[in-house]
């Protein structure tokens, strides 16, 4: 089964990086800058036909937001759990992924959201992360016995976290952070 692993930024920095196995073979693909990453992401997908996708952005707001219930406006539990960023401070971001995620499973594609710094921390990934990207890139080869193409930046890296988390989903040791009611993190 093809999934996709997606690190989701901005709509137009050229800051969105994609992450997928074709065969033994890794292919990483980032947005250009000053073209819509929405646009280039539903066209890649259109093409490849993933039949999941792993997205390091939030997919949902506290539940005081969509059901009423709860009283923070900030968080939501899987951001306490794992001490993550509040989808209300990136809020454009992630209205973008939201919306990304309806279009998606309207088309069949199961969306999930991931934590790619959660999978460091917990696989103990976390002596070169955002430090040397060159000795992460051989760490994750490691860690996962793949062979992957020569990554540029840290995007490019949090995608290939994000497939990585996605290969953990589809092996059932991915681990799942939150309320299904408000929303969930896997990593």
């Amino acid at each position: 089964m093809l999934w996709l692993g997606i690190d989701y930024g901005s709509k137009m920095a050229g800051t969105t990086a994609v992450c997928w196995q074709d065969g033994t073979r890794f292919i990483i693909q980032q947005s250009a800058k000053k073209k819509d990453a929405d646009e280039f992401l539903l066209a890649l997908v259109a093409q490849l036909g993933p039949r999941a996708i792993y997205l390091d952005a939030p997919l949902s707001l506290p539940s005081i937001y969509s059901s009423g219930t709860g009283n923070d406006y900030f968080y939501r539990e899987c951001d306490k759990q794992l001490k993550a960023m509040s989808p209300m401070f990136i809020g454009g971001l992630a209205a973008r992924a939201i919306k990304l995620k309806h279009e998606l499973e309207k088309g069949g594609v199961n969306v999930h959201e991931v934590y790619p710094a959660a999978l460091v921390r917990s696989l103990a990934l976390g002596e070169f992360y955002k430090k040397d990207l060159e000795k992460f890139s051989v760490t994750l080869e490691d860690q996962f016995r793949i062979n992957l193409p020569s990554i540029s930046n840290w995007h490019q890296a949090d995608a290939v976290l994000a497939w990585a988390v996605g290969k953990r989903h589809q092996e059932n040791i991915a681990k799942s952070y939150g309320r299904p009611t408000e929303g969930t993190i896997l990593a």
